[in-house]
């Protein structure tokens, strides 16, 4: 009976290089046992189909010394000083020996045998590793950089540049470990996530009648145990808080700078820090199934969908490396047929070989989008793939959802009128004592501005709810009745300055709430929904980042939507849609500006938010349908990251364009020199060693890149 493939996630260590990671790719796949392998490059993960152990691909890594590991295991990676790696410990030696070769050959002579047995054992040490691999892929016909730096070297010996090939097989070594170093910098990001949620907790766990307390690795935790996190510590899981009271810093989910209040009932996140109190709370999502942990995949399967510009650079590499072998050769070859001098034009098109290595373009963009992604990750944005961040950066025009985007989605009251011999105050206390017993949300929002106000709560008896119209109830002595105007003007004379008001507030997108005593009308409630108080910051930072328009979309009513728009100066306003509206809507601004993004709350907006070239969701900690449907996910519910991701993404398409023109303008400068034969085999490498270093370090800038 055949056996299914299985589907494997590992992590890996040493994966040091791009073209490195596609050969060990290569490698994994061409066991005969796997049907298909995936290496992730920016978050050191390969997944593999196919019943396969840890060994077999450990051996297929071997030339790059990778170390594997089960992804659902949690490795502590040890980090040695970069002083301590044993490639560098080498390049140290073989520049020691590099100096004594200059050395012996000013105080005797350049030909001498100790001079050249200097730079001999300089190459050696240096090179030792380099040409393990360079002759496996000769062997193969495999050609990659190391075995290009592995044919220049013997090249080089051959026609007796000993000390040139001394000197670039250490500049090589020293590119080696800086790249090595760079990229262990930009993967940080992901390893900051990964450290977030602590691998053990104190839980209590029934036993009988009575509960123990233990400690457990969180792998071990299950849905229903009670967690124990003491002031100071870190929470471990996320859950329910069922005792305690404190303030939790979320800025590890959500981007969250000030501590939220946490009580009974309150949800708290895995990874979050519990500041000051002590809290229990109840598990309920498992630890693969956690907020943090749904974060961390998301984050690296980002890093594993190449963006545009990057299959672009793959595609452009796949061709590049052979034609510049073939540059190389006829150099090498053509001109000694007519100037003579075959040992200066081999020498050239040896130089040729290593400027023309394509490691520099290669990881021009991947290191950008890591960088940006895990950046993102750390300031409370999800972002689900290079493609999304890169089609952000081209976004010409921007809809945005009403309730819960640029609104709070929660009413509140906004105005109380009153009849002259009765106070606001008291009518708001005869309201609310009616609303009490209503789920409706404009009742909630009259209780909650009595409680602001810390008023009594007065206590109604004989409620009645009238479907469709309001309700009633015996309040401190009178008969109450609540609900909209055109019920209440049947119960009692309503003037036409009151009518008045009324148009006046629903004009201003407001609901109205009025009441009668017995027979006598004694006031009126206005609510709206409350703009967010960033909302008018938002979108003029949009106009500074030149987003050319801004549309609100929504299904309230023309009076509700217009008023909003209009304290915001939005002049594009579509009111009354149904979610078939809204998404017609969407294909319609696409058609008219192209790229298009759309801001929702990720449920309620599902189509627009899939139609739009960039869908991005509000208040992604809390709603796992945001995570799942929207191509970028606010986590905290915070609409200052708006600006700053369009920022951000704008910056990376920058900086992507940027590295393929330093990648690309170094190597054709160092390819002209071989016109007048000035290029020499340390220029060639600098040339190839600068440009990786250039981009990589130019790539690093967006880690710091916070605010637009």
């Amino acid at each position: 009976m055949a056996v299914t493939p299985t589907k494997q996630e590992y992590r890996l260590q040493n994966l040091s290089c791009a073209s490195c990671a596609a050969k060990f790719e290569k490698n994994v796949k061409a066991i005969p046992e796997v049907q298909d392998a995936q290496v992730n490059f920016g978050a050191s993960k390969i997944t593999v189909i196919g019943n396969i152990d840890v060994n077999q691909i450990e051996e297929a890594g071997a030339f790059d010394g990778i170390k594997v590991s089960q992804s659902t295991v949690r490795t502590i990676e040890k980090s040695t000083p970069f002083y301590r790696k044993t490639e560098n410990i080498l390049a140290g030696i073989s520049l020691l020996f590099v100096i004594l070769g200059y050395v012996f050959g000013a105080m005797r002579s350049e030909t001498e045998p100790l001079t050249i047995g200097m730079f001999i054992i300089a190459i050696l040490v240096g090179g030792i590793g380099i040409f393990k691999t360079g002759f496996r892929n000769l062997a193969r016909f495999e050609f990659d950089m190391k075995t290009l730096m592995t044919i220049a070297v013997i090249g080089a010996a051959i026609i007796g540049e000993w000390e040139e090939a001394a000197v670039v097989v250490f500049l090589f070594a020293v590119s080696e470990a800086l790249e090595a170093y760079s990229m262990d910098k930009a993967r940080q990001s992901i390893r900051q996530l990964m450290d977030i949620a602590p691998p053990t907790a104190t839980i209590k766990r029934a036993h009988g009648e009575h509960f123990h307390e233990m400690e457990l690795p969180t792998e071990e935790i299950e849905i229903g145990d009670i967690l124990i996190v003491k002031p100071g510590q870190k929470i471990a899981m996320d859950g329910i808080v069922v005792s305690g009271l404190s303030a939790v810093n979320q800025a590890a989910i959500t981007g969250e700078s000030i501590p939220v209040s946490k009580t009974v009932d309150d949800e708290v996140f895995a990874g979050t820090l519990n500041e000051e109190g002590a809290l229990e709370v109840r598990v309920t999502k498992r630890v693969e199934d956690t907020t943090i942990a749904k974060i961390i995949h998301l984050v690296e399967e980002a890093q594993a969908e190449k963006a545009p510009s990057q299959q672009f650079v793959d595609r452009f590499a796949k061709y590049y490396t052979p034609a510049i072998m073939i540059v190389a050769l006829l150099v090498a070859v053509i001109p000694p047929l007519f100037i003579g001098d075959w040992q200066h034009w081999i020498y050239q098109g040896l130089a040729v070989l290593v400027v023309g290595c394509p490691c520099a373009l290669v990881v021009s963009t991947p290191v950008a989008i890591v960088t940006a992604i895990g950046n993102a990750a750390r300031q409370g944005v999800l972002i689900k793939g290079g493609i999304h961040l890169e089609q952000l950066g081209h976004i010409e025009a921007i809809a945005f959802d009403k309730t819960g985007t640029l609104t709070k989605g929660q009413p509140a009251v906004t105005d109380i009128f009153t009849s002259q011999e009765i106070s606001e105050d008291y009518v708001l206390q005869l309201v609310a004592a009616v609303e009490k017993q209503s789920q409706h949300p404009l009742a909630k929002a009259i209780l909650q501005s009595l409680h602001e106000k810390s008023l009594t709560e007065l206590i109604p008896t004989d409620f009645q709810s009238v479907t469709g119209k309001g309700a009633y109830a015996t309040v401190d002595g009178q008969t109450i009745y609540v609900g909209s105007l055109k019920w209440i003007a049947t119960l009692t004379t309503v003037d036409e300055m009151i009518e008045e008001q009324v148009k006046k507030l629903q004009q201003q997108g407001k609901t109205v709430v009025a009441a009668v005593s017995n027979d006598q009308f004694i006031g009126m409630i206005g609510i709206a929904d409350q703009l967010r108080p960033e909302s008018k910051d938002v979108l003029n930072k949009l106009n500074g980042l030149k987003v050319k328009h801004k549309v609100m979309l929504t299904g309230d009513a023309e009076p509700t939507a217009q008023a909003i728009a209009t304290s915001l100066n939005m002049t594009d306003v579509r009111a009354s849609l149904l979610p078939a509206e809204k998404l017609m809507a969407i294909k319609d601004l696409r058609a008219q500006f192209g790229a298009v993004a759309m801001v929702g709350d990720g449920v309620n907006d599902a189509p627009a938010l899939a139609s739009a070239n960039v869908g991005i969701a509000m208040g992604g900690a809390g709603t796992d349908a945001a995570l799942e449907t929207a191509d970028i996910a606010l986590m905290g519910d915070d609409l200052t990251k708006l600006p700053y991701t369009i920022g951000l993404s704008r910056k990376t398409l920058r900086i992507i364009k940027e590295n393929i023109i330093f990648a690309l303008a170094l190597k054709l400068v160092a390819l002209l020199l071989v016109i007048p034969g000035w290029l020499t085999l340390w220029i060639a490498i600098f040339a190839d060693m600068g440009a990786t270093l250039l981009v990589v370090f130019n790539s690093l800038r967006l880690i710091k890149s916070k605010k637009w």
